[in-house]
């Protein structure tokens, strides 16, 4: 039995846990805050505030983990090379990390290193860095803090009145201590998706039917699997992902996320586990789902194959109000629907827009992907988060 410390226990650190926990294995979750949701199924928790690296040292010294699985973003990082030299397994590896965690590295790794088609882009730690960044790639434009977490601090820049508001907004989104944001020239995408990429210590490199999403405020609403993508599109995805993934090094799953445009594919993001667009994989739509891959490729396990079941899609349960015992109604009505499932994350609290739940939905690979995406929606309406 391998013990796995996880740095970050939101929901999909708790599912994570969840198929730790089926194959025997021990796990200790990690947040800022008590009750997080995979705190609530691993065999113990600690709370600390995890940019602090003295409290890391002591946790990992005080569990001496054989594996330590990042979850969020907001992780002094650089510690993890010591980690590496002590003999513990960072997943995917402690470069992956340090690369992933902030957009700088992986978008200039991506982009100058590895000679990926990625947007134009610039960087700015002022709003008057800002603006000069904003006249070089022109309007309209994205901006991203380089440390955070579903869509956090990202705004759409569409006139020039738009520039000191992004700048307050991506301040406030931001993670970390690094008060620095990326401007990346506005991609005039057909459609985004994610390409669930699976590295392996001694078998080759997989790769999930790519994931199809729709985003607000940054963060994804809806995703389905599989998206229609043509041969030509896949081909060249798979391609980049494999290039970043083996720069980075390690086993696990990644979330590669593209941009599909007549141009050809454009790298957008990466994420070094499991992708909250992946949760649809929940729906069976996979022999295995995101969390069982990630789990399997970072113990070692052979996965001979990933085959696709069933078309599948996911829409997210959100909170409108702040609350501090959340509760829920209309549940009953999702459990009597056919080929419909769901899951509470389990969330102490809740405030606008959080993501608290989703519902997943499946049929038959031949149904029309909309259908199932409609009914996804249309079903995470019927929850209501009360206070």
């Amino acid at each position: 039995m391998a013990k796995i410390l996880l740095l970050g226990s939101g929901e999909l650190g708790k599912e994570f846990v969840i198929a730790a926990q089926r194959i025997g294995q021990s796990i200790i979750a990690v947040d800022s805050y008590e009750n997080a949701p995979a705190m609530q199924v691993a065999h113990g928790f600690e709370v600390i505030n995890m940019l602090d690296g003295s409290e890391l040292d002591r946790i990992v010294a005080k569990h001496q983990p054989d594996f330590i699985v990042p979850e969020i973003e907001a992780i002094r990082t650089e510690r993890f090379y010591d980690y590496e030299k002590q003999g513990i397994t960072v997943v995917p590896s402690a470069k992956a990390a340090n690369y992933t965690m902030n957009r700088k590295a992986i978008r200039d790794l991506a982009a100058k290193e590895l000679g990926l088609r990625t947007a134009n882009y610039r960087y700015a730690t002022s709003a008057v860095e800002l603006q000069e960044a904003v006249a070089e790639v022109g309007i309209p434009c994205v901006v991203k803090p380089l440390m955070s977490s579903s869509g956090k601090g990202q705004s759409t820049i569409k006139t020039e009145a738009d520039i000191e508001k992004a700048w307050r907004y991506a301040e406030e989104g931001s993670r970390g201590d690094i008060i620095e944001v990326i401007l990346e020239a506005f991609v005039n995408f057909n459609s985004e998706i994610t390409l669930l990429t699976v590295t392996q210590n001694s078998n080759p490199t997989l790769f999930c039917a790519p994931i199809g999403h729709r985003q607000e405020r940054g963060d994804y609403q809806e995703s389905w699997q599989p998206a229609l993508v043509s041969n030509k599109d896949i081909a060249e995805a798979q391609e980049m992902a494999r290039k970043v993934t083996e720069a980075l090094g390690g086993a696990g799953l990644f979330g590669v996320e593209f941009f599909l445009t007549d141009e050809g594919v454009y790298f957008s993001e990466l994420s070094p586990r499991p992708h909250d667009t992946g949760m649809v994989t929940l729906a069976g739509t996979q022999n295995f789902n995101e969390f069982e891959l990630h789990l399997r490729a970072v113990l070692s396990l052979p996965i001979f194959e990933i085959t696709l079941e069933k078309a599948g899609a996911s829409a997210v349960i959100l909170a409108s109000e702040n609350s501090e015992n959340p509760t829920y109604s209309g549940i009953e009505t999702i459990a009597a629907l056919p080929k419909t499932d769901f899951r509470i994350f389990g969330k102490p609290s809740s405030r606008p827009y959080r993501r608290m739940g989703v519902v997943l939905t499946s049929d038959s690979l031949d149904t029309p992907i909309e259908s199932l995406v409609k009914r996804a929606k249309t079903t995470a309406q019927l929850v209501t988060v009360n206070l």
